[in-house]
């Protein structure tokens, strides 16, 4: 075959390859406690400790195998086992009647699965590809979240369990095989020369910390604003439910847009400029819709969430990797940004329970926490203008 040839079939592997890695997740996580009850009878009680369970699994999992892969350097074998890894998942659940082995599954099979992504992110840092195309691989990534949990409900509910089960399998063995289709193509790349810090070295430093902290605050506003909206569209907006879908739908779709766009944005513009714009978007969004009364005001916002949100997910990846030498520790660090933040989403909602007006308290709390995040990043990019002075 003629590299043109190859060339090409790696510009297609790569977001199929990408698609397919966020499906599987996307696909798993809405299904996985109706299937706990549907396959094994369990309690709400024991849904929730499972789910705990694999949280715990999938956590561990983010930053072990990626950290792993850095001090080999190769991120595709893992990628392989991790595909693997989500097969024999899909066939315990489908042979298993006992809920403690389903259990230990979901700890041991499926935490590797939901680094996929974080793999290839790293792969593709380690391969010194442009900002911009990691960018357009999150827009891919976010496309499959938003058609991955309705067409695992739809096909559940149309089929039953079974068809859920055939898909998470499907989807299996599509990873398997992108993922020793990359391998087989992988040749070597500017990176494998680099001499990287070692990892308590890169995790040393009040900047690295700090930007962590930041992201992680950035993640929890969206996480609880998007939590409480249907409650926010039904309990304080006094609007039909629906409502809240068509509004998390819309600021889901406009996100891969927004993307893209900032794929090209950044090409031409410092990444501190889109940051600042993208966070003050944030502020907007949240300090507005802490005021609306009507749902289709909070509707016509979403292009301010939308925007908000595709520099936190797009251009916080290619920071992270900035900040931290190794891809799979940076990669993984940034997904952690997510389950962190809902840690701390779900701990702001509580607190601002016993307020007159819960909800609206959960959006005004967002924006300020948005807003501090951005004047501390503006405050130290002066510091550091005046001390190189």
């Amino acid at each position: 075959m003629t590299p043109p040839m190859l060339q090409q079939r790696g510009k297609v592997l790569w977001p199929v390859a990408a698609w397919f890695w966020a499906l599987q997740f996307a696909v798993l996580n809405p299904l996985l406690a109706v299937l706990l009850v549907a396959l094994y009878s369990a309690t709400p009680t024991e849904v929730g400790w499972v789910l705990g369970l694999y949280n715990v699994g999938g956590f561990a999992a983010s930053l072990l195998i990626p950290t792993l892969a850095d001090r080999s350097r190769d991120y595709l074998r893992p990628l392989v086992f991790c595909a693997l890894g989500g097969v024999a998942l899909v066939a315990v659940l489908a042979v298993t009647t006992s809920l403690p082995m389903v259990a230990l599954a979901l700890i041991i099979l499926g935490g590797p699965p939901g680094v996929g992504s974080t793999l290839l992110f790293a792969q593709l840092r380690h391969e010194c590809a442009p900002p911009a195309r990691l960018i357009r691989t999150r827009a891919i990534v976010s496309f499959a979240w938003v058609i991955g949990p309705p067409l695992a409900t739809l096909i559940t509910g149309a089929a039953g369990t079974p068809a859920a089960l055939a898909l998470l399998a499907g989807i299996g063995v599509v990873n398997v095989a992108t993922a020793l289709l990359l391998l087989r193509r992988r040749g070597a790349t500017p990176a494998d020369a680099a001499t990287r810090p070692r990892l308590l070295a890169q995790l040393r430093g009040w900047n690295r910390w700090g930007v962590a902290g930041a992201f992680t605050l950035l993640q929890a506003t969206n996480i609880a604003t998007v939590t409480i909206a249907t409650l926010f569209v039904a309990h304080t907006l006094g609007a039909p439910i629906v409502w809240a879908g068509i509004t998390l739908g819309a600021a889901a779709l406009l996100e891969i847009p927004a993307l893209l766009l900032i794929g090209r944005l950044q090409e031409h513009r410092s990444v501190r400029l889109l940051l600042a714009g993208g966070w003050a978007s944030g502020v907007a969004y949240y300090g507005l819709a802490a005021l609306v009364h009507e749902p289709w005001q909070l509707l016509a916002l979403q292009p301010l969430n939308a925007w908000f949100f595709a520099t936190v997910a797009g251009l916080g990846l290619t920071v992270f990797q900035d900040v931290f030498p190794s891809p799979g520790l940076a990669s993984g660090l940034f997904t952690n940004t997510r389950r962190a933040g809902a840690v701390l989403a779900g701990l702001l909602i509580a607190v601002l329970g016993g307020f007159p007006a819960p909800y609206r308290a959960v959006y005004v709390a967002a924006a300020v926490i948005v807003f501090i995040v951005l004047a501390g990043a503006a405050a130290l990019t002066t510091r550091r203008h005046s001390a190189t002075r």
